[in-house]
């Protein structure tokens, strides 16, 4: 799976009550549908998702796959404790038709030499019986370290990993330590990526039994192939390394120098044309204007991101056309002074 571009994270809505607002998110994708995103992470950490129920997770991940177009690459997050509950979330995924899955390191584990080996096994066994490709996520001080994240790389269903403080030094560190990984992907004909639903979308269908009577007058049924468009896609292969997305805003233009393919900053929710502007400018090779629309983004992104982050965020999306509402509790809103701040900051980046 191609993961190049801007995989934008989603937030997940919620009514006043506290109530998971599926109509929302499916307004939410499909708006997004419509950006130059290259894919959509669905209950990554930008949606809450420990604050959801299983039940509720489920209802998140098939809405949100319902309504955005079939060129979107779309990654579920499975921020799971066990890898029971890990794979039960990427396989309910897979089943929906998620490209990959994100994953995380259990937050409860071992110390020193222990903790390695624990980390280590459980995205392997995870890696080995998942129905989907897996993205490595290090949000929240996962303690992957280089060593394990060099070993990781190499397991066939380990896609990449989102590195969420986007810290150019650690993005260079883990190129230069993946380096060895090659593997073929499937993209489109502009290089683009191809996703599940774009397969099985131009798959050819099975044969239809159509009557003799409505083909020659008379006679017993035959079958006769439906129209396909499976001719219509045209597909290739691409070789890519271990992919490495830049996860924090501030830093991403950083990242990408680095050696990041692409990049999942949270500000891309409320912001997502400003922040692919950054991608575009660097992907065409103009680094005068890739960091002029990173700095356009610098401070507003760092303040809403990473001060006053997931509340600030959703803020921002209200303010941009997309439904953001409000965290669900323990998380609190914004303040009244802090909606002002936000609002001001991101006056120029208004849609």
């Amino acid at each position: 799976m191609l993961l190049e571009g801007l995989q934008l994270p989603l937030t997940t809505p919620f009514y006043p009550d506290g109530r998971l607002n599926l109509r929302k998110l499916e307004q939410n994708v499909a708006a997004y549908s419509k950006t130059p995103a290259a894919g959509l992470a669905v209950l990554g950490a930008n949606g809450e998702p420990a604050m959801l129920s299983d039940e509720e997770t489920l209802e998140a991940l098939r809405a949100a796959i319902r309504a955005a177009a079939a060129e979107k690459v779309m990654l579920a997050g499975a921020f799971r404790e066990s890898v029971t509950g890990t794979l039960a979330v990427a396989d309910a995924a897979a089943v929906l038709g998620y490209d990959a899955a994100l994953v995380r390191r259990p937050r409860e584990l071992g110390d020193g030499a222990r903790r390695t080996q624990e980390t280590l096994t459980y995205f392997q066994v995870v890696a080995d019986r998942s129905a989907i490709p897996l993205v490595l996520c290090d949000a929240g001080g996962a303690g992957l370290t280089t060593e394990m994240v060099a070993e990781l790389a190499g397991h066939p269903r380990i896609a990449g990993m989102v590195v969420h403080d986007a810290a150019p030094d650690r993005v260079a560190a883990l190129h230069e330590a993946t380096a060895a990984v090659k593997r073929e992907v499937t993209v489109t004909a502009v290089f683009a990526a191809v996703t599940g639903r774009m397969l099985a979308r131009h798959r050819p269908s099975a044969a239809t039994m159509l009557s003799a009577e409505k083909l020659t007058g008379g006679g017993a049924a035959v079958a006769a192939p439906s129209a396909s468009k499976a001719s219509s896609l045209k597909t290739r292969t691409k070789t890519v390394g271990f992919q490495i997305l830049a996860g924090g805003t501030a830093r991403m233009l950083d990242a990408l120098l680095a050696g990041a393919v692409g990049a999942m900053p949270p500000f891309a929710a409320c912001a997502p044309q400003a922040c692919y502007e950054v991608l575009a400018a660097w992907k065409d090779g103009d680094r005068g204007l890739a960091e002029e629309k990173q700095e356009r983004l610098q401070t507003v992104a760092k303040r809403v991101e990473e001060e006053l982050g997931i509340a600030a965020v959703k803020f921002g999306c209200n303010l941009n056309g997309y439904c953001g509402g409000q965290p669900r509790l323990p998380r609190l809103p914004l303040t009244g002074a802090e909606r002002e701040e936000v609002e001001a900051l991101m006056h120029s980046l208004r849609s």
